[in-house]
């Protein structure tokens, strides 16, 4: 059995190989504001997970014979009520990390798989998992600039990173570390279970000698 990412992000594809998965990587198009404002106002766990349905269902439906289950997932951080996607451009990622430097957010993570394995048909299940992030005080103009010209921040939620070069302006993580990189891996095994699969048949990565 194969997973499938539904999915460019080289952060979920690295949890995925840590954890010993290496997934059929296809990539959904989706217009994210298209299906935002067919869905009307939404709260931010609503967000994520219906913009991880949308990517997971794009790629099950686009007439491939996967033969396995299709992950779609997507984050949003949100910092008192609002919340941030990519950032995108170097103002956008400067603007955020002068309000949120010091500051507590919430990283919110909505994942979505579909069964398409030969039989099987559907929409699928979905779940959203949170963790709060909390940054540095003491955070300078020239190490956010320094970051900013790194070119990390630009297309990731909230202009930040655990896992790379924005780990060493987190304070501190309350929850599921995994969650804050894009894909909670306790989520993804119980919804594999739900549909009826083993989490343990999509170990296929070959573990490197120690």
């Amino acid at each position: 059995m194969r997973l499938v990412l539904a999915s460019t992000s080289p952060a979920r594809l690295a949890v995925l190989r840590a954890a010993g998965i290496e997934p059929l990587v296809r990539p959904s198009d989706v217009d994210e504001d298209a299906v935002l404002a067919a869905a009307g106002p939404l709260s931010p766990a609503e967000t994520v997970l219906t913009l991880a349905k949308a990517k997971a269902l794009a790629v099950a439906d686009a007439g491939e014979a996967l033969d396995g289950l299709v992950l779609g997932g997507d984050s949003m951080f949100e910092v008192d009520g609002v919340i941030y996607g990519k950032p995108g451009t170097p103002e956008i990622a400067r603007e955020r990390w002068e309000r949120q430097r010091g500051r507590t957010g919430t990283l919110w993570s909505g994942h979505w798989l579909v069964d398409r394995r030969e039989g099987a048909s559907g929409e699928g299940i979905g779940a959203v998992k949170s963790a709060e992030v909390t940054f540095v005080d003491d955070l300078d103009d020239a190490e956010i600039e320094a970051y900013i010209a790194s070119g990390e921040p630009l297309f990731v939620a909230g202009a930040f990173t655990i896992d790379s070069l924005g780990g060493a302006f987190i304070e501190r993580i309350d929850g599921d570390p995994s969650t804050v990189i894009g894909i909670s891996l306790p989520v993804i095994r119980r919804l594999t279970r739900e549909l009826g699969a083993q989490w343990t048949d999509l170990w296929n990565r070959p573990r490197a000698a120690s």
